[in-house]
């Protein structure tokens, strides 16, 4: 699929570092060593999110094959390969990435603080993690750029980040590298057992049920953690909270839903028998998530603790989708992914709107914005309705489709999932009544500026994709069916064979 051989993968995950190595060469006085970064960092990202683009118009839907496949040997005799591709399944999330990277260049144009260099660095390198991440084939590939997208990700928030910043990042580190430290005993052992961490060379690998226990959970530990899945979210919203605004859209717009990814990516075509087993308990910490954290975010006063309660809520409802093990579920579970990408990351965009013009995130100091930001007061409500899964916004057509998956699995699964829907009214709708239409009793909050137009470019390809997801999801469902119609149907085979097998 590569247009007359060129790497199109590899292009897209290191053109990034081409940014860094132009942005860390630079010369001369502090403010114009900072205008010079943050130009090159949004022209990098630009031009990868016109090579992405690439991607979507060269992708082909009705295959559920790995597509722009680059395969080199990386350790030879070792069966370790550097191993590249995309499908269905990870092609959207390689353009979420794209997309949002350089909105949040965008969102910290004016950012005050000092070291504007090694900011914008620091964004280009979690690019270049998170494309690799959705873009690997190879399972050590893959933990090579999962571990290495927590090191931007502390960098930003230890630095950049509120009051309480380093503790945040060191509770992010540790427990995200835990959980990956034992994903990568499990790949040691595949590689052992197979003599290979290619994925595609793994699909017939037949491991014994107790085999495939232990290494689900040991990609479980992984997984659960990034996503955060309950009761292992508890980093989440200190990091949200303490993180700059752009950190805040890029841990909630994609590096969460990296978690979710393994699980299709992985956990469930290499443990077929595992993945039986235990997605009882997967539903049961999925359905916990979704009412647990939809009834904490109601008693929230920061907003971004709101939105990262949010977050944990709308992944729960991923991860049941993606645990139902059905066409429907999974594809649901996709696009609910995707829509939380957009909807997550423009509602911190929202927050620190108000945060750069207020310096608070407390929805007690706000009232009556919408009488002199009209502009914001409309853009806040398109992505508090879509948070709340209206329909004809983004979070609907997957969170139906979820509910649909679920249903065939137990009715009380799908009465927890569909009351996120109903929760999220109520803390989405408090959160907006509040700060929008409450009485303006502020002096200071008749001061403020309306959006500009840095800004409202800025919230212009969300607001489209948001309407144009929870209207027409039918552009991006075909995207994956075909790659999730293949996930399903080897999974059955597997579980029919491993039946067949007295296993």
């Amino acid at each position: 699929m590569n247009a007359a051989g060129f790497p199109l993968l590899s292009t897209l995950t290191f053109l990034p570092l081409a940014g860094v190595a132009a942005i860390l060469c630079l010369r001369g006085e502090e403010d114009r060593i900072g205008r010079l970064a943050r130009g090159i960092a949004l022209g990098t990202s630009l031009a990868v999110l016109a090579l992405a683009s690439l991607l979507w118009f060269g992708f082909d839907g009705g295959s559920g094959a790995y597509q722009f496949q680059e395969h080199a040997n990386w350790m030879p005799d070792t069966g370790i390969s550097y191993h590249m591709g995309v499908d269905g399944i990870s092609v959207l999330f390689v353009l979420l990435t794209a997309l949002l990277t350089p909105i949040c260049i965008l969102a910290s144009w004016r950012m005050e603080q000092t070291r504007i260099r090694t900011y914008m660095a620091a964004f280009l390198l979690l690019e270049t993690a998170m494309i690799g991440v959705f873009s690997a084939v190879d399972l050590l590939l893959f933990y090579v750029f999962f571990e290495a997208a927590l090191v931007p990700i502390f960098l930003i928030i230890g630095i950049w980040g509120g009051p309480h910043r380093v503790r945040a990042a060191f509770k992010l580190f540790f427990y995200t590298l835990a959980g990956a430290l034992l994903m990568l005993l499990a790949v040691l052992a595949i590689w052992y057992d197979a003599g290979s961490t290619d994925l595609t060379q793994l699909m017939g690998l037949h491991l014994s049920r107790g085999a495939q226990m232990w290494m689900f959970l040991a990609f479980f530990a992984a997984f659960a953690v990034k996503m955060p899945m309950w009761p292992f979210h508890t980093w989440q919203p200190e990091a949200y909270a303490e993180a700059p605004t752009a950190g805040s859209v890029m841990l909630g717009g994609v590096m969460l839903n990296m978690g979710a990814y393994g699980f299709l990516r992985f956990s469930i075509p290499l443990f077929p028998q595992a993945t039986e087993t235990l997605a009882p308990f997967v539903l049961a910490l999925s359905a916990i998530a979704v009412v647990y954290a939809s009834l904490v975010a109601l008693l929230q006063q920061d907003m971004k603790k709101i939105v990262a309660y949010s977050s944990i809520a709308h992944m729960g409802i991923a991860t049941i989708g993606v645990f139902s093990i059905d066409e429907q579920g999974i594809s649901g579970a996709l696009l609910q992914m995707l829509a939380h990408g957009v909807v997550s990351g423009a509602g911190f965009l929202c927050i620190g709107v108000l945060q750069d013009r207020v310096r608070s995130r407390d929805i007690g100091h706000f009232g009556g914005i919408a009488k002199v930001m009209p502009a914001y007061a409309v853009v806040a409500m398109i992505f508090t309705l879509a948070a709340m899964a209206l329909p004809g916004t983004a979070s609907f057509p997957g969170e139906f489709l979820v509910l649909v998956g679920a249903w065939k699995i137990s009715p009380w699964l799908t009465l927890a999932a569909g009351s996120s829907m109903i929760l999220g009214a109520a803390y989405m709708l408090r959160m907006y009544k509040t700060v929008v239409f409450s009485r303006l009793h502020r002096a200071e909050l008749r001061q403020i500026l309306d959006l500009s137009a840095r800004e409202k470019l800025i919230f212009a390809p969300l607001v489209v994709l948001t309407l144009w997801i929870g209207i027409h999801p039918g552009s991006f469902l075909h995207i994956f069916q075909a790659s999730v119609s293949t996930l399903v149907h080897r999974q059955e085979a597997a579980l029919a064979t491993a039946h067949l097998a007295g296993l």
